[in-house]
């Protein structure tokens, strides 16, 4: 995007300093080429090989009994005379793919732009078969046309040929001029490293991008987080990559995705750790360890970057270092409160796209444990992919393979090793877009129920625990799925409370848990999570009735398994009928309550209704707060010059609704609502949001809610 810095980048200079120039090549075919039949018994046949970013896709009739496959590549020159040893690059099994009868793989770490002949040849037992006949092609050269400005950046991994990974120096080139020459691209930065590295953000979008996170968080945006482990640096130079791509590319489908939504790509949130080549950031901490906990600056930026962009898709890229694994091991988010929306759409991309286009072009996506990992994927919440779930974002972790194991025999050499764990992440990001393009309806549908039900404060909490995930149905890619981790009786509370309430030195007290011993407050945390909290009179009061509902016992009570505060147990005051009118003073919850007749709140109340039918009017005056969740109010309802939060979400209202001159800073919540009659909001210090959750209003909106 063209705009000034306080820091002037010479962008001439910058391309003839730091990029350097790039020679590419074209394949002379634009579609798979066949090899010849059969010649001899159980001779492969139809072999096809067709070009991607970074891999080829070779593909070809099995041979009955054929137990695996050995895929050969051999470097050629333009007459296709051989230049190099013939190499077995690739070892297909059963156990790679959903549909083995159109057995396929990606051959990847080569350099891409040269020229290759390969061949297959089936395995019966342990006994070799004749070699297919051969197939030649040139490989996809890196994208980007060196004559075109913008096209024509290329990281230091690129340039080296993935002999070195980039630095954070030439990263923050990098991204200052695609942000300079493509006006889809601003690099925002969300915050700042234990070392004072700056944590940047590519937020992509076409025309521009959208101007402010609101505006942002309206186009249900998607985030891709790159390099959380210092030493795992593969989807980082995949995440590079894929921004040039999407800042200059021109097809229809870049072009399509990128008019109806915003792509978030945080490449390094560990540049102290990527500097360093090590797992965890420059106090040792391990910063996926710490994305519910936020002890750490990095973890925290991440953590209001999710609050204030909203996006209602991620993945979270790292390596493996199983090589007996798959290609491309992902697991969705387990953790037992997670909304089951969120984890069976989490596990729809997986398995009913990931897997499926995996075996189209030959990838082996699995789920993470797929082969002798069973101690993996289990449910702790300060994982980012169960973080994001109990944030109610469709989410995916991603681990690359760090290591060619048997069936990539061929990545003794480090370049070839490198090159084909990146190209397998920038393919999985790619789908990742598409999957977030077709099926954006599904997620925000997932999406808006879950955080619905997460309002109504609904169901048992489980501190530790994970959902189980069946093995995909045979064939399924891989001999295994990861272990059970169900919850232990100690990790469920079957009674939920209403709320928890903290004392002043739980919410404001001095922490030691964070660099140099200095740690955030839990007010500071709480406030970076985005919670709605009500100041009462001997303290402060966090109410389960709001979206992350699954996440916030697990940081507030003493049965958390890492807890920040062991928070007071605030239980429901009216759960059965009452009938006739209620006044509410104080702090008052009704959880499964019938109220027959108007609910009026004196000044400085705080009302939290679940699951609640009230039939007559709601008036709230100068109340401190207002939680409404999965309830009904067969009345009018009236929210005026609270000082405090107010939420309504999943709340069928039979009568007008007016939201006016609320002070409290923070948006009201309206979100997934039904309204028989007007909404009308208006000088409220901060305008409303729905959350990218639509109401159903039958009657005129207004104001600030004319577009809920």
């Amino acid at each position: 995007m063209n705009h000034r810095r306080s820091t002037v980048i010479a962008i001439s200079a910058l391309l003839a300093a730091t990029f350097a120039p790039v020679v590419t090549s074209t394949s002379a075919f634009a579609a798979p080429l066949p090899a010849f039949a059969a010649a001899e018994p159980n001779q492969v046949t139809d072999l096809t090989v067709s070009q991607a970013d970074g891999f080829a896709t070779v593909a070809w009739t099995p041979v009955p009994g054929a137990a695996d496959y050995q895929i050969e590549r051999t470097a050629v020159d333009a007459a296709n005379a051989p230049t190099g040893t013939p190499t077995v690059v690739g070892v297909w099994r059963p156990n790679r793919q959903i549909n083995n009868e159109t057995p396929t793989f990606a051959d990847a770490g080569f350099n891409p732009g040269t020229r290759f002949q390969w061949r297959v040849r089936a395995r019966i037992g342990t006994a070799e078969q004749p070699y297919s006949s051969p197939v030649f092609d040139t490989t996809k050269a890196p994208w980007g046309d060196p004559a075109v400005a913008g096209q024509n950046l290329r990281t230091q991994w690129e340039t080296t040929q993935a002999a070195q990974y980039t630095s954070d120096a030439n990263e923050y080139a990098y991204t200052a001029a695609v942000d300079q020459l493509s006006e889809r691209v601003r690099v925002v930065e969300i915050g700042r490293t234990v070392q004072n590295r700056p944590i940047n953000m590519l937020v992509i979008g076409y025309p521009t991008p959208p101007a402010t996170p609101a505006a942002v968080a309206a186009t249900s945006p998607l985030a891709v987080n790159c390099n959380v482990h210092g030493n795992e640096p593969g989807d980082r130079e995949a995440c590079l990559i894929m921004a040039r791509q999407l800042a200059f590319s021109n097809d229809a489908r870049t072009l399509g995705l990128l008019k109806n939504t915003t792509v978030l790509i945080v490449p390094t949130i560990n540049g102290d750790g990527r500097a360093a080549n090590t797992r965890g950031n420059t106090t040792g901490q391990d910063l996926n360890r710490d994305y519910s906990l936020i002890r750490q600056p990095e973890t925290a930026a991440y953590v209001r970057m999710l609050r204030d962009y909203r996006p209602v898709a991620g993945y979270d890229g790292h390596e493996y270092g199983n090589n007996q694994a798959g290609d491309l091991p992902m697991l969705p988010p387990r953790h037992q409160n997670v909304a089951q929306q969120i984890f069976d759409e989490s596990l729809d991309m997986i398995e009913n796209h990931m897997y499926v286009e995996g075996a189209k072009d030959g990838w082996w996506a699995c789920p993470y444990g797929c082969a002798n990992g069973s101690g993996v994927g289990l449910s702790e919440e300060t994982i980012l992919r169960n973080t994001l779930g109990l944030k109610n974002t469709v989410n995916s972790l991603l681990e690359l393979r760090s290591s060619g194991g048997a069936t990539r025999p061929d990545e003794g050499n480090t370049a070839n090793n490198r090159r084909r764990k990146t190209f397998s992440a920038l393919w999985t990001f790619n789908q990742f877009m598409d999957y977030h393009h077709n099926q954006l309806s599904d997620i925000k549908k997932a999406r808006g129920e879950a955080i619905e039900f997460q309002a109504g404060n609904n169901g048992r909490i489980v501190f530790r625990g994970s959902r189980v995930v069946p093995l995909h149905p045979a064939p399924h890619p891989g001999e295994a799925g990861p272990r059970e981790d169900l919850p232990t009786p100690d990790m469920i509370l079957d009674n939920a409370p209403c709320a928890y309430k903290l004392t002043e030195a739980q919410y404001n007290g001095a922490r030691t848990d964070g660099p140099n011993d200095v740690g955030a407050t839990v007010a500071e945390r709480i406030a970076a999570h985005g919670w709605k909290v009500v100041k009462v009179a001997d303290g402060y009061v966090v109410p389960l009735a709001q979206p992350e509902r699954g996440l916030i016992p697990l940081l507030l009570d003493e049965q958390g398994e890492e807890e920040w505060v062991s928070g007071e147990r605030v239980y429901p005051t009216l759960t059965g009928r009452h009938n006739g009118p209620l006044t509410i003073s104080g702090f008052a919850c009704l959880s499964g309550a019938t109220v027959n007749g108007p609910v009026n709140l004196r000044p400085g109340a705080t009302l939290v209704a679940t699951n609640t039918t009230i039939s007559g009017p709601v008036n709230a005056a100068n109340a401190a707060g207002v939680f409404f969740g999965d309830s009904s109010v067969r009345g009018p309802l009236q929210v005026a010059n609270t000082n405090g939060p107010v939420t309504v979400i999943g709340t069928n209202v039979s009568g007008p609704v007016n939201l006016v001159n609320n002070t409290n800073g923070a948006a009201p919540y309206f979100a997934g609502n039904s309204v028989s009659g007007p909404l009308n909001c208006a000088g409220n210090s901060t305008a409303p949001t729905n959350l990218e959750v639509r109401n159903v209003v039958n009657g005129p909106r207004a104001g600030q809610c004319s577009t809920l």
